[in-house]
């Protein structure tokens, strides 16, 4: 088939690679006009690296990639540890894949890497479609027209292709906001024990951890209480205000004064989030991660979970042909959306980690093996 995918994104490059694969003639158009190396962490836990593994790189993800032996929860000011996870090759023996922790633009790069050439259009944005039982045709901002036999919407949280299936739908502001950035270990005036460290307050908290194998990368990223008055849609690249963060971790274990006086600068976003959806797809369009379940990162699933989408629906898509695409969507729904809403409630929880867990319903999925069906 022709597949045509908004957004190049994890989820959306990760579908573009095993699609492409599976022998579909795939284009990926992102609005982007080029990728940029913002400061942002992400976590693979075991369920992510198994689709990371059937793309084929990871061994190159685990090459740059930090293993931590441990996930700690610690209190914000005693440091008294609360609950003490084991990754490393415990992880690895228990769920079949490890646990790694790299900067967001690395393991892009790595997936992209696994896309043909020729398939990704930057500087390319979705102005809108219109769909029959034929087919799909897009148009573009530049003027430029496209057709495809379906259509996947891998293009966020806030999503043009999930807007005009059901129709415009805000998302929901948590009231908090998270800073995060990353920057060079040497920095620090006193090493930061190799572990991912969360930090819990009483109203609001700090992740920290390294992003290469090297250790010479550090990442943080918080959640913060903030009035409604602030509120700004979805941005990797919007700049904080580096003292107000400081002001807002005063008094936090001298930990995390290490980490925050050595920070140079930092990066500020809304967390957003949405209830589940009634549908994922209508016609021969279909959503794609955060466009179809967008979560807070407190589970550390996001992309996780995107990766999780893109490996059901190319299995739900195999053999089914351009006449049988509402057969295939419906399957997907029907497969990924009681676990995707379950992830996202959990998240918004907040708990996840902070008192003993046992994570096998999260880490020990596997997307290729999973059964298909509700």
């Amino acid at each position: 088939m022709k597949i045509a995918i908004i957004g190049a994104g994890i989820g959306g490059l990760a579908a573009a690679s095993l699609l492409t694969r599976a022998g579909h003639e795939v284009r990926v158009y992102e609005q982007t006009p080029r990728f940029a190396r913002v400061g942002a962490g992400i976590q693979m836990a075991p369920n992510a690296v198994k689709v990371l593994r059937a793309i084929g790189i990871e061994e190159r993800v685990r090459g740059i990639g930090f293993q931590s032996e441990v996930a700690l929860s610690r209190e914000w000011d005693t440091g008294k540890v609360t609950s003490e996870l084991k990754l490393g090759r415990e992880v690895e023996q228990r769920f079949g894949a490890p646990y790694l922790f790299l900067h967001r633009a690395d393991l892009h790069a790595a997936i992209e890497s696994a896309v043909p050439p020729g398939v990704v259009h930057l500087g390319t944005r979705l102005a809108g479609f219109v769909q029959d039982a034929q087919d799909v045709e897009l148009a573009f901002a530049d003027g430029s027209r496209a057709r495809a036999d379906m259509m996947i919407g891998a293009d966020g949280v806030h999503s043009l292709v999930r807007e005009t299936l059901l129709g415009p739908e805000a998302p929901r502001f948590t009231g908090r906001v998270a800073y995060r950035t990353t920057f060079a270990a040497t920095r620090l005036r006193a090493p930061i024990a190799p572990a991912r460290t969360k930090w819990w307050g009483p109203d609001r908290h700090m992740v920290v951890y390294y992003v290469t194998a090297a250790l010479d990368e550090l990442y943080f990223v918080t959640s913060v209480p903030e009035g409604a008055e602030w509120m700004t849609p979805e941005s990797w690249s919007a700049k904080g205000d580096l003292n107000a963060l400081r002001k807002a971790y005063a008094g936090f274990h001298p930990e995390v004064q290490t980490v925050l006086d050595a920070c140079p600068e930092v990066y500020k976003w809304a967390l957003l989030e949405r209830d589940p959806l009634p549908r994922w797809w209508a016609g021969r369009a279909v959503l794609l991660g955060d466009a179809c379940h967008p979560m807070t990162p407190y589970m550390a699933q996001g992309a996780a979970s995107a990766l999780e989408d893109a490996a059901v629906l190319a299995r739900c898509l195999e053999g089914a042909g351009r006449h049988g695409l509402e057969e295939a969507f419906a399957l997907y729904e029907a497969t990924r959306k009681p676990r995707a809403s379950a992830i996202q409630a959990g998240s918004s929880r907040n708990t996840w980690l902070r008192g003993e867990t046992d994570p096998a319903w999260v880490y020990g999925y596997d997307a290729w093996n999973a059964p298909l069906g509700a």
